[in-house]
């Protein structure tokens, strides 16, 4: 069977609720790649006269604020043993230096860390229960929770699919372009912040070297 005729056997409903369970549960704190199946889906979307886009962007929408919050009270709860917890899980994501550095973005830019990290892959894990254990006001909180999944959600869901319908005539079969090219912005914003991580971590280690004591005779 043909890779476009399978995906539109694939009903309607179940790509709402794959799309608002993957991103729900990478909001809440769980590595999984919600920015590629909500790109992928919106592609779909634009193919598949059966998926609704409103209703697609509302499902990411409603994922995302309802994993950041289900997050942020697990984060507020468990406290920093949690961190702790989730980085034996998930090294590579929540190792020291990707917490520090979150963690010092959450003290320098408060709620907008929230928003903005909503459009990092990497962050977007930490954003939730990090807020919770650093007790950030749940009002700011869901401020910039409910701002940032619209426009993230919502945005990406409108211009994926608005670009998917423009460019029809090449997206007769599945999009991999798209999908690859999804890949590559993840990887790169990864990369980017893993690497600011790393810096980050030498600074601090650098500054925590006590400074040698001159000898005395």
């Amino acid at each position: 069977m043909h890779v476009q005729e399978w995906l539109e056997t694939i009903p309607a409903v179940a790509v709402y609720v794959l799309v608002a369970a993957v991103i729900g549960l990478e909001s809440l704190g769980i590595p999984l790649p919600g920015e590629i199946v909500l790109v992928s889906s919106a592609l779909l979307a634009s193919q598949h006269g059966d998926i609704n886009p409103y209703v697609l962007g509302a499902c990411a929408t409603a994922g995302a604020i309802v994993g950041d919050s289900i997050g942020y009270a697990i984060g507020r709860r468990g406290g920093r043993p949690l961190l702790a917890w989730l980085g034996g899980k998930f090294p590579k994501h929540f190792s020291e230096a990707n917490i520090g550095l979150a963690e010092s973005s959450f003290q320098k830019w408060g709620m907008w860390a929230v928003f903005f990290g909503r459009f990092i892959a990497l962050l977007r894990i930490f954003a939730g229960p990090l807020a919770g254990v650093l007790k950030m006001p749940y009002w700011k909180f869901l401020v910039a929770n409910v701002l940032g999944g619209i426009l993230w959600a919502g945005g990406t869901t409108a211009v994926i699919y608005t670009v998917g319908v423009v460019a029809e005539a090449w997206l007769k079969r599945f999009s991999w372009l798209g999908l690859v090219l999804a890949v590559l912005i993840g990887v790169a914003s990864m990369l980017v912040v893993r690497n600011r991580a790393r810096k980050a971590a030498a600074q601090r280690a650098e500054a925590a070297e006590p400074e040698p004591v001159p000898a005395t005779d």
